[in-house]
C-alpha cells in the first residue's frame, strides 16, 4: 500500500474541575476515546460511521500515543492510520463548549498542512484533509447531529471550492433522526450517554465492543499506569499556563507604573530623553503617551 492517511486525536483539558478516576471515565473523555481508539479495528470502524466510507486497514503507532507537544498547544494523543487515499483526519472529542471551536479548526487543518509540505509534498499534491470534533453539545444550536462545513464562492453559493479541506461536526444531542444514518446516531447516542447508562444494550454489535473495550481499559493495568502520566502531564500543563498567567500579570504592573512615572515627568516638561532613561520606554511609547493625554 503505498499511500498514508494520518487520523490524530488530540487529548486536551479545557476546564479546572476535579479529575475523575480511570473506573468513572466514559468514551465521551478524551483519555478514553484515545485509549479506545488505539484498537485499529475500532478506529476503522469509528471512521466509517462518522464519514460514511470504506476504510480499508487501518494501522496505530502505538509509541506516539501520549506526549506534551508545544506546538499542539498541551497533551495530545495520537492515532496514526493508514489506508489508500492519503486522506488526513485530525479527530478531537469535545465535551464541553469552547467559543473558538471553528477558529481551532481552521489551526488544525493549517498544522496539518504544514507538516505535509515540511515533509516535502508539493502544494499541488496535498490530499484532502479531515478536522472533526465529536462534540457532546450542539455547537451550532441547529437541533443537527451532524454539520458539515465546506468553503463556497460568496457571489456563487451554489460553486464549492474544491481545496480539499472539510470540516465535521458531531453532536450528540441532535434530534434530526431520518436526516443522518442510524448508525451514526447509536454511536452519537453511546458517546453521549452518562457512565450509569453506559453498560446499556443499544442493539449494536459495534458499539457491544466499544463497551467491551471500555471495560478492558478500565481492568488494565498499563492504562491504569498511562492515565496517571496523563494526568501529571496535564498537572505540569495547567501549573505551567498559571505561571506564566503571574508572570504576564507582574510584567503588565510593572509596564503600567512605568507609564504611570512617564505621565508624571511629562506633566513637568520634562525632555523626553530623560523620561526614557528613567522609565525604559521607548521614545515611541512615550510620544504616544504625550500625544493621548493619558
Amino acid at each position: 500500500m503505498n499511500n498514508k492517511t494520518k487520523t490524530i486525536q488530540k487529548t486536551t483539558e479545557s476546564n479546572g474541575t476535579e479529575r475523575k478516576s480511570l473506573q468513572e471515565l466514559t468514551l465521551k473523555d478524551n483519555f478514553m476515546f484515545g485509549a479506545v481508539m488505539l484498537d485499529p479495528e475500532i478506529c476503522r470502524e469509528t471512521l466509517e460511521r462518522i464519514l460514511g466510507i470504506k476504510i480499508f486497514r487501518v494501522e496505530v503507532s502505538r509509541e506516539k500515543s501520549i506526549v506534551y507537544n508545544p506546538e499542539y498547544k498541551g497533551v495530545r494523543l495520537d492515532i496514526y492510520a493508514e489506508d489508500e487515499k492519503h486522506t488526513h483526519y485530525d479527530v478531537e472529542m469535545q465535551a464541553l463548549p469552547h467559543t473558538s471551536i471553528e477558529k481551532r479548526a481552521r489551526y488544525y487543518h493549517s498544522q496539518i498542512d504544514m507538516e505535509l509540505l515540511l515533509s516535502g509534498t508539493l502544494y499541488s499534491n496535498l490530499p484532502d484533509t479531515y478536522v472533526i470534533f465529536i462534540c457532546d453539545f450542539d455547537p451550532m444550536n441547529q437541533g443537527k447531529y451532524r454539520y458539515t462545513q465546506k468553503k463556497i464562492c460568496e457571489e456563487i453559493p451554489e460553486l464549492s471550492m474544491a481545496d480539499g479541506a472539510h470540516t465535521i461536526f458531531l453532536n450528540t444531542k441532535g434530534t434530526n433522526d431520518d436526516e443522518v444514518s442510524p448508525d451514526l446516531v447509536r454511536f452519537l447516542k453511546y458517546v453521549g450517554t452518562p457512565l450509569s447508562d453506559s453498560e446499556k444494550d443499544f442493539e449494536d454489535a459495534f458499539i457491544q465492543k466499544l463497551q467491551s473495550a471500555v471495560r478492558e481499559i478500565k481492568a488494565s493495568r498499563e492504562m491504569g499506569a498511562r492515565y496517571m502520566t496523563f494526568l501529571e502531564l496535564l498537572n505540569d500543563e495547567r501549573e505551567a499556563g498559571r505561571k506564566e498567567g503571574m508572570e504576564a500579570g507582574r510584567k503588565e504592573g510593572q509596564e503600567e507604573e512605568r507609564k504611570q512615572i512617564a505621565r508624571n515627568m511629562l506633566e513637568q516638561n520634562m525632555p523626553v530623553q530623560d523620561i526614557m532613561v528613567c522609565t525604559g520606554l521607548t521614545e515611541e511609547q512615550i510620544q504616544n503617551l504625550k500625544q493621548n493625554n493619558v
